[in-house]
């Protein structure tokens, strides 16, 4: 049995292709700051969901998603001719909100240990 599926290793490469397609090729102000951390391929390699994080508020995430949307054609061409898949799989864009959520859960905790450091030192 293979460790993982095929999915999930052509979610590896496509990752892998568009983090260094962003990097490198495109010239898009609104994806300067943008920085792919997953992909999730359908098991028919047919749909990829490729999530991204970017520095700022909800403006700079509806200005990169309208960069993604913009650079598509040009991003599906690099990968098709760097993958060699037989279907191009149809690219969709998706902001990672986890990283987020883990800020806002640290300072939760932060929070929460000073509340006790307080009540320790006076008592």
């Amino acid at each position: 049995m293979k460790p993982f599926s095929r999915s999930d290793r052509v979610s590896g490469q496509v990752q892998k292709v568009l983090s260094d397609i962003l990097l490198k090729k495109i010239k898009d102000p609104r994806l300067e700051a943008a920085t792919i951390t997953s992909v999730k391929m359908s098991r028919d390699l047919k749909f990829a969901r490729v999530y991204f994080v970017i520095s700022g508020g909800k403006e700079s995430i509806k200005d990169a998603v309208e960069g993604f949307k913009s650079a598509l054609g040009y991003v599906k061409r690099n990968l098709a001719s760097q993958l060699g898949l037989r279907y191009m799989p149809e690219l969709r864009f998706f902001y990672d909100d986890s990283f987020d959520y883990g800020s806002h859960i640290d300072e939760v905790i932060k929070a929460v240990k000073s509340e006790n450091e307080f009540n320790n030192t006076t008592i």
